[in-house]
């Protein structure tokens, strides 16, 4: 059984204090536990994608869970958490309904979604594997709202992550407001979901205008149940008046929405995802998948650049090391004067900031002759 330390010292588990079933002994700063258990956490994610819609139905858990498995499918390390604490899908979109899952030291557990054409499992989080049953209905007042959001990110064991999805409730509301509070200082982006019907294009501008005054980026809007296919005649037609759309869109423009996708309501997009297989793993190749392509592309991009960067910055500093250390110097000194004032304008390009320290071991080398 786990011994709470003494002296003030952070017992170092995994997972949040209501979870311990030392709670009531445990003499240790518990609300600094828990914010750092956070802290930790954000530390192992690179980006951080939120889904969200001011409007219900619109299909951010599908998006959720497809932009999810795409970036797997690219070879990212990708979890999914379930922030609809009223309506949690993620279990039944990844094959996962009626799982439960333990509290482990490391926190607790995430169920992983495995499949041939992933090199990394999807981590899924959700209520819904706290939960008796799936059809229990979770009728809580915002102080548990609060609380779990934090759990969420806190306590589930993400481990190293490349994306972590958070699929949202509907609304501007509580869990919204808790989650950008959490996460204020890391890399998070928004993707908004909408359909082509006026009254969700309307919404969707509402939750646009919530991120901007958060100064949270939004990396564009996937247009969900955006016309259907016959599957008889494949004549495409559409289920929503599009002059409404297109002048909702326009309206949207002003705030600076790009349409990263239009999505068609079709019968593999609601058979793999009652199945628990997103369609962008279970029929790649048709097009509702490849309608998912330019969103699950915004948000590789982001990753991709980022990685970019801490490459960069490794070889800065490794670079720096080396002037420092004199290495660079010895290098160069070696090299005929032709040569060596090639080689120094090469590194003065590919080096940008660093390129002022070229300048100075040229300048102390000309002083020393």
């Amino acid at each position: 059984m786990f011994t709470p330390p003494s002296g003030g010292i952070d017992c170092g588990l995994g997972h949040a204090c209501q979870f311990c079933d030392q709670e009531s002994v445990c003499t240790l700063d518990k609300p600094r536990h828990n914010r750092v258990l956070i802290e930790n956490r954000l530390l192992d994610i690179d980006q951080i994608i939120i889904v969200l819609a001011n409007k219900g139905g619109v299909g951010k858990s599908t998006v959720s869970a497809n932009l999810a498995a795409g970036l797997a499918r690219r070879g990212f390390k990708v979890g999914v958490a379930d922030a609809d604490i009223h309506g949690p899908n993620q279990s039944r979109f990844f094959g996962f309904a009626g799982d439960k899952v333990r509290v482990t030291d490391q926190g607790l557990a995430t169920r992983d979604f495995s499949d041939p054409a992933i090199a990394h499992p999807v981590k899924v989080g959700s209520l819904a594997f706290l939960l008796a049953s799936d059809d229990t209905p979770v009728v809580w007042r915002d102080a548990y709202k609060h609380d779990f959001i934090h759990h969420l990110v806190g306590s589930f064991n993400w481990g190293p992550l490349d994306f972590l999805i958070i699929d949202m409730p509907p609304g501007t509301g509580n869990e919204l407001i808790t989650l950008c509070d959490m996460l204020e200082g890391a890399n998070v982006s928004a993707m908004l979901v909408t359909t082509p019907q006026a009254v969700a294009l309307m919404d969707s501008t509402k939750a646009a205008r919530f991120c901007h005054e958060r100064g949270l980026p939004i990396l564009g809007v996937v247009e969900n149940m955006a016309g259907v296919v016959c599957p008889h005649c494949d004549g495409a037609f559409h289920i929503f008046p599009e002059a409404n759309a297109e002048a909702r869109l326009r309206e949207a423009a002003a705030v600076a929405l790009e349409t990263l996708g239009r999505v068609p309501l079709a019968l593999e997009l609601a058979t793999a995802s009652d199945d628990g297989r997103p369609v962008v793993i279970a029929s790649p190749e048709s097009p509702v998948a490849q309608a998912f392509d330019p969103a699950i592309e915004a948000c590789a991009a982001i990753g991709r650049r980022d990685f970019d960067g801490a490459v960069a910055r490794s070889l800065d500093e490794a670079f720096a090391d080396n002037v420092q250390a004199g290495l660079l110097d010895e290098a160069l000194a070696s090299l005929d004067p032709a040569t060596r004032a090639e080689m120094e304008s090469e590194l003065a390009d590919l080096l940008g900031d660093e390129s002022s320290r070229l300048h100075d071991v040229a300048a102390r080398r000309s002083e020393s002759k």
